[in-house]
């Protein structure tokens, strides 16, 4: 079940109280749920009780437990449970975990893009936009007037003036120096320029994506008619994908801060992102050696050995798998994998946002989380057996999490203009 179904599901409870006179209120247009703040209150929350208490002249716990009871036994759902004032927590049965990675790797691309159900055209700097659906989000906050256009950008070192935004390789290592500015500079950009560009392209396949009216006059993929000369100098210093994600990265209201030079390690949020995803992909290949794919189902157990290594050099290296002797599993690994399922279902929401905003930064922020939990979870239940092992459901199931991720990650970093490289 997506967060999306979810709400549904709650708005359905409403209107069904409100029909059978259980409840005295407008029917809300929306439910929003969203996962909770803290461990231990369920799959997902929501506070729709507290909001029809006034209307409904009723104590906000009392109109809690009338939708609760309508809401027990739904498909998907394993519990529902009253919280605090009146808050409703929601954990999902396994089968909605599993129904989410089918549902995931069923869309492939068009997970989280309403555009790509149809032609899909549109490759801006270092790839195209694809993602699917909407969903229903509580990050429409007081910052929702936050506006995605011009800022300034500083940074320190060498500057470039050479090559062509369409015409520079998306990839993500440096690019050549056809004139620098002597070192310690301080580069300024002012609109209109790099970030407008970016920033615009960006929004133009991320509102698309949404299914929401564009605020300005770019098709995806359509750029500007010429490249800015800051952003062909910036392409020229940093290579194409990390100067995207250095110009969308930041929100609105925050300035563009340069890196020195493109860091291909875990500390470069843009290369981790890029990693997990080949990561991903060479997930499915080792699987395809080994002679099995893919298949949604249970994940079993976490590794309760301490994992295997953080370290993106380490990561494909052998991981002792858990026996049936070995005790409970500890409480944060089974939250590792709710971070990682939690992170997947509520992509489309966050394109939603994000084009609701004119804010793509929730997108790279979402990626962002999204490769830390699917490391996090990787090294807790590593998708493939180990030595002599054979392959088991388990390892299908893992794997087909893995490559849900995968996808994610894929559709998040095309709705930005950003390459997914299956090799790194």
């Amino acid at each position: 079940m997506t967060p999306a179904e979810l709400s549904r599901t709650v708005l359905r409870s409403v209107r069904g109280a409100v029909e059978e006179q259980e409840l005295s209120v407008p029917v809300p247009a929306r439910i929003v749920v969203q996962p909770p703040p803290r461990p231990g209150c369920g799959d997902y929350a929501s506070n729709v009780a507290l909001q029809l208490a006034g209307p409904a002249g009723r104590p906000a716990r009392e109109v809690a437990e009338i939708l609760r009871k309508r809401l027990v036994g739904s498909a998907g759902i394993d519990r529902v449970e009253i919280a605090g004032p009146g808050f409703l927590n929601f954990t999902l049965g396994d089968g909605a975990q599993i129904a989410l990675v089918r549902d995931v790797l069923a869309q492939g691309e068009s997970y989280g893009d309403r555009s790509a159900r149809s032609a899909r055209s549109g490759r801006g700097v270092g790839g195209g936009g694809v993602a699917g659906g909407t969903v229903t989000d509580a990050d429409a906050d007081a910052d929702a007037d936050a506006d995605a256009g011009p800022g300034s950008v500083t940074g320190t070192g060498p500057g470039a003036a050479a090559g062509s935004v369409r015409g520079a390789a998306a990839g993500s290592g440096t690019g050549s120096h056809a004139s620098a500015t002597p070192r310690g500079s301080r580069v300024s950009v002012t609109a209109p320029g790099a970030r407008d560009v970016v920033v615009a392209e960006a929004l133009a396949r991320i509102e698309a994506a949404a299914g929401v009216a564009a605020h300005h006059g770019i098709r995806p993929g359509a750029g500007p008619a010429s490249t800015p000369p800051d952003l062909d100098a910036l392409i020229a210093r940093l290579g194409a994908d990390e100067a995207r994600w250095v110009l969308l990265r930041p929100a609105a209201h925050d300035p563009v801060r340069v890196p020195e030079r493109p860091v291909q390690r875990e500390s470069n949020p843009r290369f981790r992102v890029q990693y997990a995803y080949a990561r991903t992909r060479a997930l499915v290949r080792n699987a395809g050696e080994l002679g099995f794919a893919s298949e949604p189902g249970e994940v079993g157990r976490p590794l309760t050995g301490g994992g295997s290594s953080s370290s993106p050099e380490d990561r494909s290296a052998p991981a002792v798998q858990p026996t049936p002797q070995q005790p409970t599993p500890p409480a944060h690994s089974l939250q590792t994998l709710q971070a990682l399922q939690t992170l997947l279902a509520t992509f489309p929401s966050v394109v939603e946002v994000a084009a609701r905003l004119r804010a793509p930064d929730r997108v790279v922020r979402h990626l962002e989380a999204t490769a830390d939990a699917f490391f996090r979870w990787h090294d807790l239940f590593p998708p493939l057996p180990v030595g002599e092992q054979k392959p088991l459901a388990v390892h299908r199931a893992r794997l087909a999490l893995a490559e849900a991720g995968g996808t994610v990650l894929a559709n998040g970093l095309r709705l930005l203009g950003i390459s997914a490289p299956e090799h790194l």
